[in-house]
């Protein structure tokens, strides 16, 4: 099965409360689209974060090994893949040069064994430039954000 994964992170303040959202779409044997939503808010983290965790909660949520292509207006998630960044953190033990430390391995590690079972392509695209679904998935992060700064 194919599917587009769409995702978007948020944070109000870096760190802050911020959230993520998340929309898995397909197309059926009978050209039906199906779509599906997901976002949640967290009450201290950072941008970054919310931009991992909204695709490792797309890929999570798939029940059977898929083609799935992540579309993303992060460049700290597009290119750790394509650019192979995460290859190179890999081999030298999750470090950045000789002893900066990558941020957010908790979230990297994750999103990898989310990964596993797939095949995952990623494509950047600008954010706030019109793309519908980034556009959506921004709502749905920012509402997810806005909803614990009420809440503080």
């Amino acid at each position: 099965m194919n599917v587009t994964l769409y995702s978007d992170g948020s944070s109000r303040g870096n760190p802050g409360p911020g959230g993520y959202g998340t929309i898995l779409e397909y197309i059926d044997s009978k050209g039906i689209l199906h779509s599906r939503e997901y976002s949640k808010g967290f009450p201290e983290t950072t941008n970054n974060r919310m931009e991992l965790l909204g695709v490792i909660t797309g890929l999570e949520a798939l029940t059977k090994p898929c083609k799935v292509e992540v579309i993303t207006d992060s460049k700290y998630v597009a290119d750790a893949f394509n650019k192979h960044w995460v290859e190179g953190w890999i081999k030298k033990d999750w470090r950045r040069g000789k002893s900066d430390e990558v941020k957010n391995i908790d979230l990297w590690l994750r999103l990898l064994n989310a990964m596993n079972p797939h095949q995952v392509s990623f494509t950047w695209v600008k954010g706030h430039a019109g793309h519908p679904q980034n556009e959506r998935c921004d709502k749905l992060a920012t509402s997810a954000a806005d909803s614990i700064v009420k809440d503080i």
